[in-house]
């Protein structure tokens, strides 16, 4: 059966309540809601054929209700073709339902958007922290964590101490110049 990124989306609409779709630069984004994200990339997968989950992450809208949202990037190998499903969760219970059991790389990235932003995906297998150490209390990719990062006080843990951001990999000038002058690899 053949779908073309507009039939796949009508599919979805008519399928699963949509609460909002974007459209920008000629690509299409469905926002689900969370109850239903796991039901809708079975869809996706079983009958609009988008059998790969090229990406999963995670959003902070730091000062919006709901704060978090996980955006899923579907494509469909066969045909070339992308869709774009989110969900928005709230900061007081930031839960999504796994899609672990949809596609099994979905396993890592969920690993990571709750290690990095505290969204939790019920029914992960193992859900457990990827990047920062067990016992970590913060989440570091949240818009509240400050750059400098927080102190720690666990014993032997590399860069317990705040880091410095002079002269990091990202880390620009204050100017009025364009971004590429500020660029700190455009300086060397």
């Amino acid at each position: 059966m053949s779908h073309s990124p507009k039939a796949a989306i009508s599919a979805v609409e008519s399928r699963f309540k949509v609460l909002s779709k974007t459209e920008f630069r000629g690509e299409t984004s469905l926002s689900l809601a969370p109850e239903v994200i796991a039901e809708a990339c079975l869809f996706c997968r079983d009958e609009l054929g988008f059998n790969f989950l090229t990406d999963l992450s995670g959003l902070d809208h730091f000062g919006e209700d709901p704060r978090f949202e996980v955006v899923y990037e579907l494509y469909n190998m066969e045909r070339g073709e992308w869709l774009r499903l989110k969900v928005r969760v709230s900061e007081d219970q930031p839960e999504v339902p796994t899609v672990t059991g949809v596609w099994a790389t979905a396993d890592w990235h969920e690993r990571e958007a709750f290690d990095m932003y505290g969204i939790r995906f019920t029914g992960h297998p193992d859900l457990r922290r990827i990047l920062m150490w067990d016992g970590y209390p913060f989440h570091p990719l949240r818009k509240d964590f400050p750059l400098g990062g927080k102190p720690s006080e666990m014993p032997d843990v590399a860069f317990s101490e705040a880091a410095p951001l002079q002269g990091g990999p990202f880390v620009t000038t204050p100017s009025t110049a364009t971004t590429k002058d500020r660029e700190p690899r455009a300086r060397s």
